[in-house]
């Protein structure tokens, strides 16, 4: 078998598995990736004034906000079927619990964006993660 062949082989059971995981997982990974994103676009934008990092930061991983951020990606159709497919089970996911300072449907969205970041990680699709956020720390969805 030759390399490439099996390199593909990997590749489809890696994607395989990756849906298979429960999306709050994603959604954990991708809250790290996602906040990382942030964190480097707000100190490359603001320097190192650790109040106003965090201030700013709040305006991109904020429940709220990523849910805003999420609902303008969708009404731009710019998720790909499978990514769609992340999403509706992240957000449809049933979870015990969500944060207090947010309503249940605006923690689902959240979580949604979060986990299809998780997934795109998982499966090794980092210039999709860009292409991503770029939409939303590029002011594109404002």
């Amino acid at each position: 078998m030759r390399l490439d062949s099996l390199l593909g082989i990997i590749k489809t059971v890696i994607e395989v598995k990756a849906v298979e995981i429960n999306p709050l997982v994603l959604a954990y990974l991708g809250d790290t990736i996602y906040e990382n994103y942030v964190r480097r676009f707000l100190i490359a934008s603001y320097g190192g004034n650790v109040k106003q990092l965090q201030e700013k930061s709040i305006e991109y991983v904020s429940a709220r906000s990523q849910a805003m951020y999420l609902k303008r990606l969708l009404e731009l159709d710019f998720f790909t079927e499978e990514e769609m497919y992340i999403l509706k089970r992240a957000r449809n996911y049933k979870s015990k619990s969500h944060p207090k300072n947010c309503d249940v449907v605006t923690y689902k969205h959240a979580t949604a964006l979060e986990a299809v970041i998780g997934y795109l990680d998982l499966i090794g699709r980092n210039t999709r993660i860009q292409e991503i956020m770029d939409m939303i720390l590029g002011g594109k969805l404002c």
